[in-house]
């Protein structure tokens, strides 16, 4: 597992003062009101999905949702840190990782 990030998904406590705050900014609403966070760390293949959530298990995560495929046409699962936080590791076949970790839509 790389030192890199690529997502991370804030929930909010009032989602009328949010959403408000950010179609001011001129953004759209996307639904939700769940209040916690979620960080991602995308993979270049499904194979390196359930391998980075093996090396978390192995490192003392609790496993939230095995790898498997999803909505999109990707494949996910999630790992639990020691403190509680979970990770979403996915492979999403719309998304080109760069050698560096930068990602573009494709």
């Amino acid at each position: 597992m790389d030192q890199r990030l690529s997502l991370i998904t804030l929930g909010v406590g009032d989602v009328s003062r949010a959403r408000a705050f950010y179609e001011a900014l001129g953004w759209h609403l996307d639904g939700g009101g769940w209040g916690g966070v979620t960080l991602a760390y995308n993979c270049r293949s499904p194979e390196e999905v359930d391998a980075v959530l093996a090396e978390a298990e192995a490192a003392g995560a609790r496993m939230g949702r095995p790898g498997g495929e999803t909505f999109y046409g990707g494949y996910a699962g999630i790992f639990v840190d020691p403190d509680g936080h979970p990770w979403e590791v996915a492979h999403n076949p719309h998304w080109r990782i760069a050698d560096d970790g930068s990602i573009s839509l494709t």
